[in-house]
């Protein structure tokens, strides 16, 4: 991030620093190859700092972007659901790190959360991040099944694990990505892992105010994430002020 001259109290974010802030992805059922081949050149040419698809697409992106280049390549264990067994969960993982993936985002178990067996959602988390460590995990709560209690317990849980991300959603279901869970999982996470907003992102003035409570990685999909990216290079100088 930059402080611009003119502003003593106002920081702000150009461009090419939103782009390093932003995953895009092809993990939906209907994503083709020609979607895979696209979301490559994309996420190179834009700069963006990471590219996802689904797991039998992944050794396919590896192929696409360069190893040493800006780009990380990703994808997703348990999704969309988070109901899979944990040894499923671990063997996914495993196979995704094989295949190059250089981060994971990991469907929680909703169904365990809202039952209230916390126990079996944290040591699930712990047993992927063992698994594959050092490669860092996103452990994703999907906000729309949550209330904000659970939305508390979940992000603490996360924390607690030695996940590198909390992740807001996956994308398939309803928007609940807002201002105000931001604020939840921030005063929660308290600095403990990072948070990843994804699902429903779409204007630049909801990406300031996400940014100053402490987001450091969006999902956002692929045409909207283009467009915002440009339009912060329309702004006076460049920049995307932040709220101070």
């Amino acid at each position: 991030m930059t402080k611009p001259a003119n502003a003593a109290s106002v920081y702000g974010v150009t461009s090419a620093q939103l782009a390093a802030l932003i995953d895009i992805s092809a993990v939906q059922a209907f994503h083709t190859e020609n979607d895979v081949r696209q979301l490559a050149e994309i996420a190179v040419g834009n700069g963006f700092i990471a590219a996802h698809a689904l797991p039998n697409f992944v050794p396919l992106l590896r192929d696409l972007i360069p190893v040493e280049g800006l780009t990380l390549i990703g994808g997703p264990i348990g999704f969309p659901s988070g109901g899979t067994a944990t040894k499923i969960k671990v063997a996914e993982a495993n196979f995704l790190k094989d295949a190059g993936a250089q981060e994971l985002d990991m469907m929680m178990n909703v169904g365990r959360l809202k039952s209230g067996d916390l126990s079996y959602v944290a040591d699930e988390i712990a047993a992927v991040i063992e698994a594959v460590a050092p490669v860092p995990v996103k452990v994703i709560l999907e906000l729309y099944h949550l209330s904000d209690a659970e939305i508390r317990t979940a992000t603490d849980i996360v924390c607690r694990s030695g996940a590198a991300f909390v992740k807001t959603g996956t994308g398939w279901t309803p928007s609940a990505t807002t201002v105000e869970k931001i604020a939840i999982i921030s005063e929660v996470a308290a600095g403990r892992a990072a948070i990843k907003a994804s699902g429903g992102v779409r204007d630049l003035d909801t990406v300031a105010q996400m940014i100053s409570l402490g987001v450091t990685r969006f999902g956002i999909n692929t045409t909207v994430a283009v467009e915002l990216v440009r339009q912060v290079e329309a702004l006076p100088d460049g920049i995307l002020s932040l709220p101070a």
